[in-house]
């Protein structure tokens, strides 16, 4: 499942650039979203997200160290900002509450919230440890 999220990477307090936000849901690995950032100048950028932790950042401060989020719709907004930092730097996203909101929703008719271990083919992780080690 892919939706596809207009966004805005937070420059300044002022100035803003728009870019596209792709997110994957996959109900093979139930447990994360698949976040891929486009902008008109860059290469797409992706991060894996906890699926919980977007849910959690709609209500209210979700996560802490490279990722975090929060929603502004307590304060009269109707975003939610994301944070992501690397070591080449922190990117501020402002996203609409809503649009996060329906892709949620949708994750979970697919695969409803404490029944992602039923969704996890556990003899193929076992053996991607094995091949690991």
């Amino acid at each position: 499942m892919v939706q596809e999220v207009a966004a805005q990477l937070v420059v300044t307090r002022d100035y803003s650039l728009p870019l596209c936000m792709c997110l994957r849901y996959e109900p093979s690995d139930p447990y994360v979203v698949h976040a891929t950032f486009f902008t008109h100048s860059d290469d797409p950028g992706e991060w894996v997200l906890g699926r919980d932790l977007l849910a959690d950042g709609l209500s209210g401060s979700a996560g802490d160290g490279d990722i975090r989020i929060w929603s502004a719709t307590g304060h009269g907004g109707q975003g939610m900002y994301i944070t992501l930092g690397s070591s080449a730097g922190t990117a501020l996203l402002e996203v609409p509450v809503k649009d996060v909101k329906t892709f949620l929703e949708n994750t979970e008719a697919l695969v409803p919230r404490g029944a992602e271990s039923g969704h996890i083919d556990w003899d193929i992780e076992l053996a991607n440890l094995r091949a690991e080690s």
